[in-house]
């Protein structure tokens, strides 16, 4: 059975930083781009970055270009979302997800794209 599940989210003052984390199962992580996207309340989910089988490419939006860092663990099955400078606007729900690729190096943060979806992890702002 497939699984994505994410963890590390929390309250957070502007500024501060927080690193997410989704772990996977189920299957064979190196065959799979993954993306991280976010939800706002009353908004629409929307592509935080993505990177891929390899990890040589990345990708961002440039709402987090500079602030956060993705980066994947293939051995642990386990992929990260390190989220630096914080900002209120940054308030979401955060999910992971996957998506089989033939290409090594390559990421699409399209929502349509991928496969698999973790439940999502809050991240808040407590000023």
């Amino acid at each position: 059975q497939v699984q994505l599940v994410e963890s590390g989210g929390g309250l957070v003052q502007p500024g501060e930083s927080l690193t997410l984390s989704c772990a996977t199962s189920g299957f064979t992580l190196g065959y799979y781009a993954i993306g991280w996207f976010r939800q706002a309340p009353g908004k629409e989910r929307e592509g935080v970055s993505c990177i891929s089988r390899n990890t040589v490419r990345t990708a961002y939006a440039d709402s987090v270009k500079g602030r956060f860092t993705i980066s994947r663990d293939n051995a642990k099955k386990t992929v990260y979302l390190q989220m630096n400078s914080l900002k209120p606007e940054d308030t979401a729900v955060y999910y992971c997800a996957a998506y089989w690729s033939t290409l090594q190096d390559m990421c699409i943060m399209t929502n349509l794209t991928y496969n698999y979806w973790g439940q999502g992890t809050q991240v808040t702002d407590s000023s």
